[in-house]
């Protein structure tokens, strides 16, 4: 029996590959803006090009902020904090007793960094003409790390046993927090 042509992705053209892989990308990110209930089945079905697109744009805007001598470092620091930081997160919610796979709760805390990546983007743009005090940079990471941080609650707090919630929602905190961090001290 032939699978449904829905399935069958092997005849299609690649520019509805790529087209299909956007909006997909565009309806999970759109959850993360707008974190509701729906929003834990719409990041069930995971993939890894939204958080990959995520990183790197972070990173890249965080590279190019720095030093000259420093640049890779600092490319090289964001890629490793995301990735491995959202690893070690997934680790421990596991071991507490989560009912998700690595790659979905990898793509949902990928997904959930969004938000600080604006605060990149909106920090590098107007550092580009005037440069920011960190009294200022802080009210919009502390905002940006509030979101990321409600936006995959929603999401790990209903995998995680009611009794060890806090144990799995803590080290997410840190995780965001190291991130933001990055971001004030561009």
């Amino acid at each position: 029996m032939n699978p449904p042509s829905s399935l069958n992705t092997l005849d299609e053209p690649v520019y509805q590959t790529i087209l299909r892989d956007i909006k997909t990308v565009g309806f999970k990110l759109y959850h993360v803006i707008l974190p509701r209930g729906k929003a834990v089945a719409a990041l069930r079905d995971w993939d890894l090009w939204g958080p990959l697109i995520l990183c790197l744009v972070m990173a890249i805007m965080l590279s190019t902020s720095a030093q000259d001598k420093q640049k890779a470092l600092a490319f090289a620091i964001v890629f490793v904090v995301i990735w491995c930081g959202s690893a070690i997160v997934t680790v421990n919610a596991q071991l507490l007793g989560g009912n998700l796979s690595f790659f979905q709760c990898v793509c949902v805390l990928g997904y959930c960094v969004f938000p600080l990546t604006i605060a990149t983007i909106v920090i590098f743009a107007v550092g580009t003409i005037k440069p920011l005090h960190i009294l200022i940079k802080l009210p919009i990471v502390a905002g940006c790390w509030f979101w990321s941080s409600f936006a995959s609650y929603g999401f790990l707090a209903s995998s995680v046993p009611d009794k060890r919630r806090i144990l799995a929602v803590y080290p997410v905190l840190l995780f965001y927090l190291v991130i933001a961090w990055l971001v004030v001290v561009q």
